[in-house]
């Protein structure tokens, strides 16, 4: 797919997730000498241009709230393993418990893959526990979504029974019912910055200048909504 894009004259790449996170398309492009920009990575790799969040600081935020409500036993739910987000949203959760002095449970850190289907089994997974957490982190809100579902199906109140938070602050987010309190990584203006890095970069090329790749990192906002409250008295 790459060397067709190279074949076809393509003046430059946009990668979203999870082709920003190929070694092999990335070493391709840049081989190739195409200029690329990769969007909502988890780190930055020096062989492309990158624009994203700082998702260790947006997780770690979240889980904050999540703690400052009252919740002690928080179920997480992993993204991905094959995108460095889901490495870095975790680090923020683990971190943030760490810091309040929460001995967490790490059969409450289940595997996700950022599919709805995914989010079903494992919050199946985490609502089986004997004791169950009050509160889920989802890594993404299709994810959560999925827990809201499968909540609501074994006769819980969201959030009078438990809180379920997500990440991205995509569409899903304000569809289901509560509508999801996430983070909201700011999609449209990531594209807009990848752009104009992308043609910035197009420009430098044709004046005979050395490519340069930037890591922009862009401003993530944590957006309260209906399905996160303190936890019942026990």
């Amino acid at each position: 797919a790459v060397r067709k894009l190279i074949d076809g004259g393509a003046a430059g790449v946009i990668l979203p997730p999870p082709l920003c996170e190929s070694v092999e398309v990335l070493a391709e492009l840049k081989e190739a000498g195409l200029p690329t920009v990769a969007v909502a990575t988890g780190r930055f790799n020096a062989q492309a241009s990158c624009v994203r969040i700082n998702d260790f600081a947006a997780a770690y935020e979240m889980t904050n709230y999540l703690l400052t409500l009252g919740h002690m036993r928080i179920g997480f739910i992993k993204g991905h393993p094959n995108q460095t987000v889901s490495a870095e949203r975790e680090r923020g959760f683990e971190t943030a418990m760490r810091e309040a002095g929460i001995k967490y449970d790490k059969g409450l850190i289940v595997q996700g893959y950022f599919s709805y289907r995914s989010g079903l089994d494992a919050a199946e997974n985490l609502l089986a526990r004997k004791v169950t957490p009050t509160a889920i982190f989802a890594s993404n809100d299709d994810m959560a979504a999925a827990v809201v579902s499968v909540a609501h199906r074994k006769g819980l109140d969201v959030p009078g029974d438990l809180s379920v938070v997500g990440f991205d602050d995509t569409s899903i987010a304000a569809t289901v019912w509560p509508e999801l309190t996430t983070i909201r990584q700011p999609i449209a203006a990531m594209a807009e910055i990848a752009l104009d890095l992308v043609v910035r970069e197009i420009r430098r090329r044709k004046a005979g200048n050395e490519p340069k790749p930037v890591d922009h990192l862009v401003t993530h906002s944590l957006i309260k909504r209906q399905s996160a409250a303190p936890p019942r008295a026990e």
